[in-house]
């Protein structure tokens, strides 16, 4: 229940005041005690003859009748319109009705943004047979901290402006979630490289013996240095396609024979 934060009386406070009139107490005594006017007292006294205990409830401030509501007919071609991937502009243009209306509209219905047209894609869960039948490797671009900056200390004189950027590598197991992870100065092929080999080195100290990699198509993958390591390491190399991760937590994502 939402009851006004100036609210003299609640619906029980409203039936508190009902039934001391009812037994005999005058209406302006009743007003007085609970510190509200006459006419609010009569006012709940008539709606509870009227309705009984209901008529004591908070009532709708919307009202009875909204003559120049949308129809809808028009709320109805407004969002088949949506759903045929039309702009809001181009919407409200063709119905004859402004840009807010057709917004607020589609906005009700969930269809504010295009992508919602699109139905989610189900998360298919997975998992390699074996421990090093498939590593994921993939990087993260991260603000490198050298001090506290104004989000901390709140002055926004304390920038830190060219501080630079640090990349995390990680290579994950697909079967055990085993991971490895280091944090480089750069995300090329010379640091990628370097980081397989290591990753590969650590993977065999933990027993397992890697036979796929899969990545990204960063340019450090793609590269000639990467390439030669991979048939040096005797790994097969999968890439994702554009626009699809390689985390093993994800639904496996069509891929591409490298090398």
């Amino acid at each position: 229940m939402n009851v006004h934060e100036n609210a003299r009386l609640t619906p029980r406070g409203r039936d508190v005041c009902v039934q001391r009139v009812l037994a005999g107490e005058s209406v302006d005594a009743v007003a007085q005690a609970f510190s509200v006017s006459v006419r609010t007292i009569r006012k709940w006294m008539a709606r509870y003859r009227t309705e009984g205990a209901a008529g004591l409830r908070d009532r709708s401030s919307r009202p009875h009748r909204s003559p120049r509501a949308t129809s809808s007919e028009i709320a109805e071609r407004i969002e088949a319109l949506r759903r045929a991937r039309r702009t809001m502009l181009s919407i409200a243009q063709d119905v004859g009705v402004s840009l807010a209306t057709v917004s607020r509209l589609l906005r009700l219905r969930g269809l504010s943004r295009l992508a919602a047209l699109e139905p989610a894609m189900p998360i298919v869960r997975y998992e390699r047979a074996r421990p090093g039948e498939l590593i994921h490797i993939d990087t993260k671009k991260l603000g490198r901290i050298v001090r506290p900056s104004h989000r901390v200390t709140g002055d926004r004189r304390d920038s830190v402006d060219g501080a630079g950027w640090e990349f995390l590598h990680l290579a994950v197991d697909d079967h055990s979630r085993l991971a490895y992870t280091e944090v480089l100065d750069s995300e090329g092929k010379q640091a990628a490289t370097a980081f397989l080999m290591r990753a590969m080195t650590w993977f065999a100290e933990q027993g397992v013996s890697v036979e796929r990699v899969m990545t990204d198509n960063g340019s450090g993958y793609r590269s000639k240095l990467w390439k030669r390591a991979c048939r040096a390491l005797e790994l097969r190399h999968l890439r994702t396609r554009p626009y699809y991760k390689t985390a093993a937590t994800c639904a496996p994502a069509p891929y591409m024979l490298s090398g």
